[in-house]
């Protein structure tokens, strides 16, 4: 099908449901593998949480699809232990570059500071961070992939929901506690229930040419407004793994997609970009229109929407496999602990709480960002062309360029699991703020900050030198790691739903240990740290498992700590 990518084939197994064994019901059943759904059955699987994942096809996607993979999203597809196989075979990049006609007017580094482990962003072809996720998937005991099993109907219950799923060997039924929905834009479980969709689709088509080429173009993206080889519209054009190039042509609303995407039709347009003498060829040719469109809750009693089942966005800012995946870190840790009865089921609500709201901010700036590329009017468009012609020379046009606001993590500033600062702070690293990363030592080894905390809860405790913690503290520490943490006022040990909750404590220094603590101790040998968290003598961090600051004081305090975990999981009495 593709010259570059030999597409594998998954095996059909017949579900136990099929072959006489007594029917279960399952904690976690996740539906559609694409990179999102696949992302949430692997992070609950290695968090301890049974999961069935059910797929109506038995390959990864076609064509290139998602091209652009955002840093925060690398930082999570690490702790699924996919980032390094994805980093092999992508092109990082952090460069972009706006070209108005024939001039550079503007352009961007997506990693202006230094001592970050991911880069700004990295293009890999979807199908090949699918194959990466249904390995990762095949290696996890408690995870089953059902492949060729097609939902056909959902019946929610008071408790979980009922399934009517249908596969080579005919129809079954099957019973889950919470159903997670990851099938897609067209989602046709979302349609079963009757849910509505809401937003604005833009009346303008993309052909999207997937060329195969050898070219020393740097590892950028390049974005041209009225190109003298594209005149009146806009061309993107992003380098993939494998000589793969991405070539996105604006083409207007009266094009005919399927005349469009005809060898005859797309040849010239990419030869009239490229040359007569560059050699290329076809690898993947498509015609798309694009919509800005969400749910209004994400979460329907125990069915929970994630990816482009619940949003959808253009694709100029590569904002939805991004916010899709990280739509999963949010979730996961949540469900996890309402699973295992360590917190109540309202934690749920503030996966579509945070999640709405950061769904929203992505609507915004894609919708902003397709009006700038595709002016409705031709007092928009006189507009925007002076703003280009502007940006070559003044800062103040180059603020208004829009060529694709790129994906970044939101700040869930104002969440309810956030505990608002008593103390002074300075810097990004507010409540709701996500993490950033910075170079560590432990025992004499290079790490990341980002890759010693995850997936639980982390108290982060900057001390000038771990030597001078009195007996107190280190025991009050201790005891945070080593027993479950209270759920209010009462300092009790146990969380509101009588279900301990673990916290990893790190010690951050500047110093190296000079005596042992019998805690986890990095060397902040860099200052950096110290310089993005805003750290003196005793700061205190509570990080979430999704890497969210919950909460920050200037000196340690075990109850505030206790108060704060309450929280930031539902657990408050």
């Amino acid at each position: 099908m593709l010259s570059t990518y030999q597409y594998p084939k998954f095996d059909y197994v017949r579900p136990p449901e099929q072959s006489g064994e007594k029917k279960k019901r399952y904690p976690v059943v996740v539906v559609g593998a694409g990179p999102v759904g696949l992302a949430a059955a692997i992070e609950l699987a290695q968090s301890g949480v049974p999961v069935v994942l059910l797929d109506d096809d038995d390959t990864v996607s076609v064509g290139s699809r998602g091209v652009c993979y955002a840093k925060r999203t690398l930082e999570v597809l690490d702790r699924l232990e996919l980032g390094e196989p994805c980093m092999d075979k992508g092109v990082s990049w952090n460069v972009g570059r706006t070209f108005f006609r024939e001039q550079e007017v503007y352009n961007f580094n997506l990693l202006p500071q230094p001592d970050h482990k991911r880069p700004g962003m990295i293009n890999l072809q979807q199908y090949y961070l699918e194959a990466f996720e249904v390995k990762r998937a095949q290696e996890l005991p408690n995870l089953e992939l059902r492949f060729k099993n097609k939902v056909l109907s959902v019946a929610p219950q008071g408790d979980g929901a009922m399934l009517q799923v249908e596969t080579p060997d005919g129809i079954y039924s099957l019973e889950t506690e919470w159903l997670v929905v990851a099938d897609g834009a067209r989602s046709n479980i979302r349609r079963m229930m009757a849910l509505d969709i809401e937003g604005k689709i833009f009346k303008d088509r993309f052909l999207i040419a997937d060329v195969v080429m050898k070219a020393d173009f740097p590892h950028e993206r390049w974005f041209w407004f009225d190109p003298p080889f594209h005149p009146g519209q806009s061309v993107l054009l992003h380098r993939q793994a494998d000589n793969v190039y991405r070539i996105d042509f604006q083409l207007g609303w009266d094009a005919d997609p399927e005349e469009e995407k005809k060898p005859e039709k797309v040849i010239p347009r990419i030869k009239a970009m490229l040359g007569d003498e560059r050699e290329f060829e076809l690898e993947w040719v498509s015609v798309y229109t694009f919509q800005c469109r969400r749910m209004n809750a994400f979460t329907h009693g125990h069915v929970l929407f994630v990816g482009d089942a619940a949003h959808q966005v253009s694709p100029f800012g590569a904002r939805g496999a991004n916010s899709g995946i990280q739509d999963t870190d949010n979730l996961c840790w949540k469900l996890k602990l309402v699973v295992e009865g360590k917190a109540p089921p309202d934690l749920l609500a503030t996966y579509s709480e945070e999640r709405v709201f950061a769904a929203e901010e992505n609507l915004l700036n894609s919708t902003r960002s397709t009006d700038f590329i595709t002016p409705k009017s031709k007092t928009s468009l006189m507009f925007r062309n002076a703003v280009l012609s502007l940006a070559r020379d003044h800062a103040f046009a180059r603020a208004l360029v829009n060529s694709g606001r790129l994906s970044v993590p939101s700040y869930l500033t104002e969440s309810r699991l956030n505990t608002p600062d008593d103390d002074p702070f300075a810097g990004d690293m507010v409540p709701g703020a996500p993490m950033d990363d910075a170079p560590m030592r432990v025992a004499g080894q290079d790490v990341w900050l980002l890759d010693q905390v995850g997936q639980r809860f982390c108290l982060l405790v900057y001390v000038n030198d771990p030597a001078s913690l009195s007996v107190d503290s280190l025991a009050q520490l201790k005891g945070l790691a080593s027993a479950a943490v209270g759920s209010g006022s009462d300092g009790g040990s146990r969380s509101g739903t009588g279900a301990a909750l673990a916290v990893d404590v790190v010690l951050v220094s500047p110093a190296k240990a000079a005596t042992a603590t019998g805690l986890t101790l990095l060397q902040d040998h860099t200052d950096r740290f110290a310089e993005r968290f805003d750290a003196q003598d005793g700061t205190t961090y509570l990080i979430r498992p999704d890497q969210h600051v919950a909460a920050r004081w200037r000196v340690f305090d075990a109850a505030q700590v206790q108060a704060a975990l309450a929280r930031a999981t539902c657990n408050q009495h």
